[in-house]
Parts: C-alpha cells; sequence; structure tokens
C-alpha cells in the first residue's frame, strides 16, 4: 500500500515544461517535509527540491533552481513540481518522499516514506 502517489511525468522535447503531483495517504499523511528526488541507473537517488508544510519554505538543488518550482498543491497533503526549461540530463524517475519532521533535508535517508516513481524523459 503506497504511502505517496506521484504523477505527472511523461516525455518532452527540450525546453519544454511538465508538471508533477504527489499526493500523500496512510501513514504519509500530514507530513511536515516533502520533497522531490530523481534516479537514473547506475547512480545514486539524488535531491531535487523540498517544502516545509509551515511556512512554505522551499529548498532547491543547484542543477534545477530557477528552472524547476516545488509547491503546496490546493489539496492537503499534496505537493506538486513544476518543471521549466527541461533538459535531456533531467531525464529521470522522479520520485516523491515526505517525512514528519519539520525540516526540508537534502538526505534521501532522511525521508521514511516514498512513492513508487514516475518517468520524466527529456529528448534532445
Amino acid at each position: 500500500q503506497e504511502q505517496l502517489v506521484e504523477s505527472g511525468g511523461g516525455r518532452v522535447q527540450a525546453g519544454g515544461s511538465l508538471r508533477l503531483s504527489c499526493a500523500a495517504s496512510g501513514r504519509a499523511y500530514g507530513s511536515s517535509t516533502m520533497a522531490w528526488f530523481r534516479q537514473v541507473p547506475g547512480k545514486e537517488r539524488e535531491f531535487v527540491a523540498a517544502i516545509k508544510w509551515i511556512g512554505g519554505y522551499t529548498l532547491y538543488a543547484d542543477s534545477v533552481k530557477d528552472r524547476f518550482i516545488i509547491s503546496k498543491d490546493n489539496g492537503p497533503s499534496t505537493v506538486s513540481l513544476q518543471m521549466n526549461r527541461l533538459k535531456p540530463e533531467d531525464t529521470a524517475v522522479y520520485f516523491c518522499a515526505a517525512r514528519k519532521v519539520d525540516y526540508a533535508s537534502r538526505l534521501r535517508h532522511d525521508y521514511p516514506f516514498w512513492g513508487p516513481g514516475t518517468q520524466v524523459t527529456v529528448s534532445s
């Protein structure tokens, strides 16, 4: 039973945009911090962005800063990742993560709740 479910992945040309969404349920519902990570085959899962539910503080990886926007959606415990000016190197499986601690960490081991991931492919 998934605690987090992502949606919105797909294929887009370089320079285009995609919007990912993540909805929390069960034990992950009401998490204080939600985040996005991504992973390509053979590489470590890397931090993309995080948001604190109270106050809306956001944190980004340098590689996506000024191109991606993480935000809280209208629904409770729902977060989105607006990805603009996409590059081929953004191609990866994107994972939603959550934690009950009110701290936006870049470390994947700090997040106990994970979604199954959604594929994003950017073609050149």
